[in-house]
């Protein structure tokens, strides 16, 4: 007797789901790894090539940069031609940039091959975060797609411990600091070799039989698909602009900017920043944050299962608005009280951070999803590299309190627009994405907000 058909959006998690999201957080981890060796490279870096505050703050931005351009290429590219082929293509470039930063001489050289790491992360977070929707059940995706956050953090904390490990290996350390993100990265180039188109892009691009083949092959003969065949003239830019689309749009690119400019600004340069606030205690207080930001994105998978995404969001928002605000404010010999509100600000933004897995991938119909994540992906990376190049020509000029004022209010109008634009995406399957809910105007709206936090 054969088994009950069963959609993919209804599966229980099986060995194939995890081989998927092993494969795809390997692209976080590297990502996580990338930037945060360079905030320890540059305590050589600097010196030994005399960079003034301009071209640290490029440098530092380079490889955003990067995932900007990446980002928009490879998303479109991803919608046109497929997942699979850029999954591998990625971690080509960026196995061998990373390679290529042993040998740069300049400046300049160094912030070439970095925006070419970049341009492959950018690719990979496009087409990832798609394939691993494409392929996740409903009841698990949040998680998945939440947990990549979780995966970035381990990798940037990574290399804290392996950056301050290599110091010891002389002047040159920073060249074997950098160069050592090929290795992660070379592996999970190895072990993507092998790996399936998305089933519902070849559905969406009428190619049916190859897409039952791959269901059957990898989740089961009694699987089934709920994706009905799109049209190929809905895919592009374009349609993310249309009537029906931009207010999605516009909300996935301007929260996750909101997020992520002062998360980058502040963690690519943690050690100077906690020096110039009068917190670095030795190596303590930077470490408590690194331990803050992995059990913050663990917290956050939890709050992204438990609560609504809509509550979740926009209460972080305000928490986080408030915590740096109050370290703009505080005196320098309030200490004590300055590092409990820079932790309680790591938690929390490291929590949320989970969200901008999730939205966007949740958010577009499959015609336009690796178009929709790669535009929120370059949105957020330009804000990223705008802010990480500012932060220190800003602290240089203005302080670091006003330029704390400054990315509250960054936080602050994420909160705005979270309240204005979030739609509910938790309940819905992929094949609803292109009809999420509206947002709760209202008293209706505060009032579902606070039940669910």
């Amino acid at each position: 007797m054969s088994a009950q058909p069963v959609k993919i959006d209804d599966l229980p998690i099986g060995r194939f789901h995890i081989k998927i999201a092993g494969l795809t957080f390997g692209a976080h981890f590297t990502d996580g790894y990338i930037l945060g060796l360079i905030g320890i490279a540059f305590t050589l870096l600097s010196p030994q090539m005399q960079l003034d505050a301009v071209w640290q703050g490029l440098i530092g931005a380079s490889a955003l940069i990067g995932l900007f351009l990446g980002s928009l290429f490879f998303g479109w590219i991803s919608d046109t031609l497929g997942r699979q082929k850029i999954f591998l293509v990625s971690f080509v470039l960026i196995t061998l940039a990373s390679v290529m930063q042993f040998y740069v001489e300049t400046a300049m050289g160094l912030f070439l091959c970095r925006i070419l790491i970049g341009i492959g992360l950018g690719g990979d977070y496009s087409v990832g975060h798609a394939m691993l929707a494409e392929f996740s059940p409903k009841k698990h995706r949040g998680i998945l797609l939440g947990s990549f956050s979780v995966i970035w953090t381990f990798g940037y904390v990574a290399a804290t411990f392996v950056g301050t490990a290599m110091l010891s290996l002389g002047d040159d350390a920073w060249r074997w600091m950098l160069a050592s993100s090929a290795i992660p990265a070379a592996l999970i180039l190895i072990a993507r070799i092998g790996t399936p188109e998305s089933p519902r892009w070849l559905v969406n691009r009428g190619r049916i039989a190859e897409a039952r083949a791959i269901v059957k092959k990898h989740l089961g003969a009694h699987v089934v698909l709920d994706e009905e065949p799109g049209s190929a003239a809905r895919s592009g830019y374009g349609v993310l602009f249309s009537r029906e689309y931009r207010k999605r749009t516009a909300f996935n690119c301007l929260f996750f900017v909101c997020i992520v400019m002062p998360y980058f600004a502040i963690y690519t340069f943690l050690p100077s920043i906690l020096q110039k606030m009068g917190l670095a205690e030795g190596f303590g207080t930077e470490m408590m944050l690194n331990m803050l930001l992995i059990l913050g994105a663990l917290i956050g998978i939890w709050c992204t299962v438990k609560f609504s995404r809509r509550g979740f969001l926009i209460n972080s928002f305000i928490v986080l608005a408030v915590a740096l605000f109050l370290l703009a404010v505080l005196p320098e010999s309030a200490a004590w009280l300055m590092v409990l509100v820079f932790g309680v600000f790591t938690l929390v933004l490291s929590a949320v951070s989970n969200l901008v897995g999730v939205f966007p991938a949740e958010s577009f119909p499959t015609e336009v999803r690796a178009s929709g994540i790669g535009l929120a992906t370059a949105v957020s990376r330009l804000g990223s590299a705008i802010s990480t190049f500012l932060l220190p020509v800003s602290v240089a000029g203005i302080g670091v309190s006003p330029t704390m004022g400054i990315l509250a209010g960054v936080l602050a109008f994420g909160a705005l627009i979270s309240w204005a634009w979030a739609p509910e995406t938790k309940s819905l399957t992929l094949s609803q994405a292109g009809q999420t809910q509206a947002p709760v105007d209202g008293s209706v709206m505060a009032d579902k907000i606070t039940a669910s936090v």
